[in-house]
């Protein structure tokens, strides 16, 4: 597992806030095809110490490569002072990136036949089903994934050129579901940015794709709908929930 001490963390994080204002050094460092992979020990370990309904990815720069780094929080919502942090470097995907959504749908159908078994009445409803899980479906993530992919430089370029790196994020606010496996069977999660639209700061802004990977991703539970794919990141700025430097 990837760890980070504490001097290695805040070394990372600066790193990456001097690049911010740098479009040639962004363009080296986020080839746009590129994820990070958290493996199971990593959310395994953010699972045993965050506290809070939301946990911290924060970005940053070691040996010349972008990182993402697992911070936990505090029951209150604030950074846990730890030892130690989970990383992975941004790289390129080792194979295929299957994303998965199932859906189960319910039909009920009645019929009344008379006493003579004359059809007297006969109806069908269908129930679409409702996941009682955050879920992002398959086609909006492969659209900010694709637009990531082909509109992130000039994304970048305007925030470095018009902005100086100032709107750009430093870190991602996201909710735990999102990275603690929800069953067993989790070996591995692979977190790939996007793009998306927001309508209340009538931008592109930038989020955090959680792609999860099981041994068995067939539905043998109660639960009526599943996929692989969660997007809830928030980035920071423009979305900090807390004081900037938090």
């Amino acid at each position: 597992m990837n760890i980070f001490n504490r001097d290695q963390f805040d070394v990372a994080v600066a790193e990456w806030t001097n690049c911010c204002a740098d479009y040639q050094k962004i363009q080296s460092l986020i080839p746009p095809n590129y994820v990070f992979t958290f493996d199971s020990e990593q959310v395994t370990w953010l699972k045993n110490y965050n506290d809070y309904n939301e946990f911290c990815a924060e970005i940053g720069v070691f040996n010349g490569q972008l990182v993402a780094i697992l911070c936990p929080m505090d029951a209150n919502g604030q950074k846990l002072i730890v030892d130690a942090f989970p990383y992975s470097i941004l790289s390129e995907l080792d194979g295929d990136l299957r994303l998965v959504e199932t859906e189960q749908y319910k039909v009920i159908k009645n019929a009344v036949l008379s006493k003579d078994l004359q059809r007297i009445d006969y109806d069908s409803d269908t129930y679409f089903p409702i996941s009682n899980k955050p879920m992002l479906e398959q086609d909006v993530a492969l659209e900010a994934i694709e637009s990531w992919r082909n509109d992130s430089m000039t994304w970048f370029y305007r925030e470095c050129s018009e902005f100086k790196g100032s709107r750009i994020f430093r870190k991602f606010y996201v909710p735990s579901e999102d990275l603690i496996a929800s069953k067993p069977g989790l070996y591995k999660i692979v977190c790939s940015f996007g793009l998306k639209f927001s309508q209340v700061y009538q931008r592109m802004l930038p989020t955090l794709i959680f792609i999860s990977f099981y041994h068995d991703l067939q539905n043998s539970g109660s639960i009526d709908s599943t996929a692989n794919t969660y997007d809830w990141s928030q980035p920071c700025p423009p979305l900090c929930p807390f004081n900037y430097n938090n």
